[in-house]
C-alpha cells in the first residue's frame, strides 16, 4: 500500500512539475510619458514629450491548466520613461533634450490562451517599482562650454522626479509570443500605465506611462 502511495505521489508530482516551466527574456523597450497640458511644466519650458528607446530583461514560470491555457508571471527589470525636447528662445536651432530613464522592476501576470501549439496571446495586470531615476541632457545646435552646469541640471532633474513621482504605479498589458524553436520564442506586448505618476497633483495634473516591449526568450522544458 505504501508503495503505491509513493508511486502515485512521484506520478502526481511529475505531472505538476511537467506543467510548469521556467524562463528568460529580453529586449527592446519604447516607452511614452503621457500628460495634459498642464502638467511637468511643459507649458513654461516650451517643451513636448517624446517616445524614449531602452532595454528590458527578466525571468518568468508559466504554470499550464491544459493544452489551451496557462498563467504566467514574470518579473522584469526595464529601462523605461521618456525624453523632452525643449527649444531655447532667441537661439534658432538649439535643441536641449531631456532623457528621462525611470528604471523599473516590473511584476506582470498573465492569463494565457494558446491558439495553436506554438501561438499564444495574454493579457492582464502588472505593478512595477522604482529601482532608480537618471538623466541625460544633449543639446544640439550649440557647443556645449560648460558642462559642469550640464551635470548640475542632470542632478536637479533626478532630485525633481525622486521628489515628485510616485515609486509605485499599476496597468494593464496584452500581447502574444510564439515559439519558434524547442524553447526559443519572440515576444511582442503593449503596456498601459493606470496610475497617475504625479504624487501631489496640482490644477489636475496628470502622468501616465505607456510602454511596448519586442523581445526574445526561451523557456526550458
Amino acid at each position: 500500500m505504501k508503495k503505491i502511495l509513493l508511486a502515485s505521489a512521484i506520478a502526481l508530482f511529475a505531472g505538476l512539475n511537467a506543467q510548469t516551466s521556467f524562463g528568460v527574456k529580453g529586449g527592446y523597450a519604447l516607452s511614452t510619458l503621457n500628460s495634459n497640458e498642464n502638467s511637468f511644466e511643459l507649458d513654461e519650458a516650451g517643451g513636448s514629450l517624446k517616445s524614449k528607446s531602452g532595454f528590458y530583461i527578466g525571468a518568468l514560470v508559466e504554470h499550464k491548466i491544459n493544452s489551451k491555457f496557462a498563467f504566467q508571471g514574470e518579473v522584469e527589470y526595464a529601462n523605461l520613461g521618456g525624453k523632452m525636447e525643449v527649444s531655447i528662445p532667441g537661439l534658432p536651432g538649439v535643441k536641449v533634450t531631456e532623457k528621462m530613464n525611470f528604471n523599473r522592476i516590473v511584476i506582470p501576470i498573465s492569463a494565457r490562451y494558446y491558439a495553436t501549439p506554438e501561438l499564444a496571446v495574454y493579457g492582464g495586470p502588472y505593478v512595477s517599482f522604482k529601482a532608480s531615476n537618471t538623466v541625460k541632457i544633449d543639446v544640439s545646435g550649440a557647443m556645449v562650454t560648460n558642462q559642469a552646469a550640464l551635470d548640475e541640471g542632470e542632478r536637479r532633474i533626478e532630485n525633481f522626479l525622486d521628489d515628485s513621482l510616485k515609486s509605485t504605479d499599476f496597468g494593464l498589458f496584452f500581447g502574444a509570443d510564439y515559439k519558434v524553436y524547442k524553447g526559443l520564442f519572440v515576444d511582442a506586448r503593449y503596456s498601459f500605465g493606470l496610475t497617475n505618476m504625479i504624487k501631489n497633483p496640482v490644477n489636475d495634473e496628470k502622468l501616465k506611462m505607456n510602454f511596448f516591449q519586442l523581445g526574445v526568450g526561451y523557456k526550458f522544458k
